[in-house]
């Protein structure tokens, strides 16, 4: 299980954590995706530390903040599916940071649930931005017991193609968390801020973005659903060509040089 972090402003006294914390900090910065705020404090930050003024004043922003909330609502509902220890969702909600659903209630954003029709692209921004987000956070394995028809909403959406980075299902196609989705459905629509800000409350967060960055940034450029189906199916094609090619190489037989080779080295036996 992964322990939350503390989102209050760490006194500098304390080496650890922030060595800890400024690690995590250079790593996710190199994805390019921090807010214009967060770059303006880090550069602060490195002035305040050159004239060695100290980074206690009330101006200080810990380096682990990156991103920044969203101004939207951000909900689930809470199947109870999930190991309490291990799932992301319930995470969110002891932090206050994602609001319980009940069965029954309807959403009036955009859901991401296994019985949409439609891959969430950028055109689905102005849904998030008026109305928010919420995610069906079930168990891939109980799909058949879980009670869509309660969970309702106007734009019920589907997740394209995407890697899962959580400890439980790292590497595997499409099993992703609620928080991986939600984040990838920000980072789609072009809320990248808000993306990094829930995926920095957990320590592999970063790990997300740095194994989908490829996919995130070229279906962030599509236009549409339509748009996102053929980048996803376009790059599936080459993965499985580039995965042919080398098994191919794998099972060539010898060349001719190989065998005279092996012939040479008989006859001198």
């Amino acid at each position: 299980m992964n322990k939350s972090r503390n989102f209050k402003k760490k006194n500098h006294r304390n080496q650890t954590n922030t060595g800890r914390n400024r690690k995590l900090a250079e790593k996710l910065s190199d994805l390019a995706v921090e807010s214009s705020s967060s770059s303006e404090n880090s550069a602060e930050e490195n002035s305040s530390d050159e004239d060695g003024s100290g980074s206690e004043g009330p101006s200080h922003k810990d380096k682990f903040d990156l991103g920044k909330p969203p101004q939207f609502p951000v909900s689930m509902w809470d199947l109870n599916h999930c190991d309490p220890k291990k799932c992301s969702g319930r995470k969110l909600a002891r932090h206050g940071l994602i609001e319980n659903l009940r069965l029954g209630q309807k959403f009036p954003g955009l859901v991401l649930t296994p019985v949409g029709v439609n891959c969430v692209s950028p055109q689905d921004k102005s849904i998030i931005q008026s109305s928010g987000i919420a995610v069906v956070d079930c168990s891939w394995a109980r799909l058949d017991e879980t009670p869509f028809n309660k969970m309702k909403s106007p734009h019920p959406r589907l997740l394209p193609f995407l890697v899962a980075a959580n400890p439980i299902n790292y590497g595997k196609p499409c099993k992703l968390s609620c928080v991986e989705a939600i984040a990838a459905s920000m980072y789609i629509t072009g809320f990248k801020d808000e993306a990094l800000w829930y995926l920095n409350k957990f320590s592999w967060g970063h790990s997300f973005v740095e194994l989908n960055q490829e996919l995130l940034d070229s279906y962030a450029a599509c236009g549409s659903s339509k748009e996102i189906l053929e980048v996803q199916n376009k790059y599936l094609e080459k993965a499985e060509a580039e995965q042919n090619n080398r098994t191919y190489e794998l099972d060539l037989p010898p060349s001719e040089s190989e065998e005279s080779e092996e012939e040479d080295v008989k006859e001198n036996e």
